[in-house]
């Protein structure tokens, strides 16, 4: 059912409350990282998966922990290593015996869960990460014969080691497609680890209290939804999109030179619905041009190839996007007024 005009600015009134609330609960713990932890929330209101990226000791799954506190849900954790199997994630059917009879159960996996941290996704092979996609795209397992509905809301977290190489299987770009954002988790500023260390192994003056349920969560997810985007952002954050493909059809002359192949459509969809629960988290009714600049690096980084030459000249896809946001006009105002 469509949300009226004053269930949406209810609900953006209390999703912008709630961000506030779940933000401050999360800073007992996790020392700045505001952006990134925004947008990990961002994600989970608009229905997406979220692959953090960064070196070790920078609390990613601290941060994971940190979110499955707050929010009243379900929540596990599976550590990915080489020997792991798709069973060990999906579940399996066992024999049982009851009453002098013999018959399969299916015995479920932890992806039945609501939060998933998928801990250093890369140190398994790729059948095993395969196990995840039809869970992300479909929210749904297939085990023999039989498909199992996973629970609602469901959303995994997925942390990387970037420069770690060895016993590692980098993510087929299929499954790199199902994560909306693909965040890095930066060191802390000066102030930030000077607060870090003067902080190690004291106790928080209080543990992180839970805001928001599942259910809040599914009817924040809908008014995100129907956040409005106006003709002129979606035509803005299409020329983006575009402009990251190298098909010759008027793209940035340095997009021919150094990218293999750019975003899809997934990406334009995911690109405007996390600019819709930024949007609605700070209280607004419509998604801005500056919303689609602030999600584009995070939505496309993991979507855009460099070839050879971009790799020589030591060039990679965040910086390609940035310089994008650079180059990328908007488009004219005067083709969106009302005549």
């Amino acid at each position: 059912m469509k949300l009226t005009s004053r269930e949406i600015a209810e609900g953006v009134e209390t999703l912008a409350d709630a961000r506030n609330r779940m933000l401050a609960e999360m800073e007992k713990t996790i020392v700045g990282q505001r952006a990134v932890l925004t947008s990990v929330l961002a994600g989970i209101f608009s229905r997406g998966h979220c692959l953090l990226v960064g070196v070790p000791g920078l609390a990613k799954t601290l941060m994971v922990r940190t979110l499955s506190s707050i929010l009243d849900l379900s929540f596990k954790r599976v550590q990915f290593t080489p020997d792991l199997m798709p069973s060990d994630i999906t579940g399996t059917d066992v024999l049982e015996e009851s009453g002098g009879h013999r018959e399969y159960h299916f015995l479920r996996g932890p992806i039945f869960a609501n939060i998933i941290l998928a801990d250093e996704i890369n140190r398994t092979p790729p059948k095993t990460q395969a196990a995840l996609l039809e869970a992300m795209q479909e929210r749904q397992v297939t085990v023999g014969q039989d498909s199992y509905l996973l629970p609602e809301p469901f959303f995994v977290v997925a942390t990387q080691n970037p420069i770690e190489q060895e016993g590692t299987y980098p993510l087929p770009e299929a499954q790199l497609d199902r994560f909306m954002l693909n965040i890095f988790v930066d060191y802390p500023d000066l102030v930030e680890e000077e607060k870090i260390l003067a902080t190690t192994a004291a106790e928080p003056d209080s543990p992180p209290q839970k805001v928001i349920d599942g259910a809040d969560i599914e009817r924040l997810q809908r008014v995100v939804s129907a956040i409005e985007v106006s003709p002129f952002v979606v035509g803005y954050a299409s020329r983006l999109i575009r402009a990251t493909r190298p098909l010759g059809e008027g793209e940035p002359a340095f997009v021919s030179a150094l990218v293999e192949w750019g975003a899809g459509p997934r990406a334009g969809q995911h690109l405007i619905q996390a600019s819709r629960a930024l949007a609605a988290m700070d209280g607004r009714f419509n998604v801005s041009a500056e919303d689609i600049r602030t999600m584009a690096v995070p939505v496309l980084r993991h979507r855009v190839s460099t070839n050879f030459q971009a790799q020589a000249e030591g060039v990679d896809s965040t910086a390609l996007i940035r310089r994008l946001l650079e180059e990328v006009a908007e488009p004219d105002v005067s083709k969106y007024e009302r005549k």
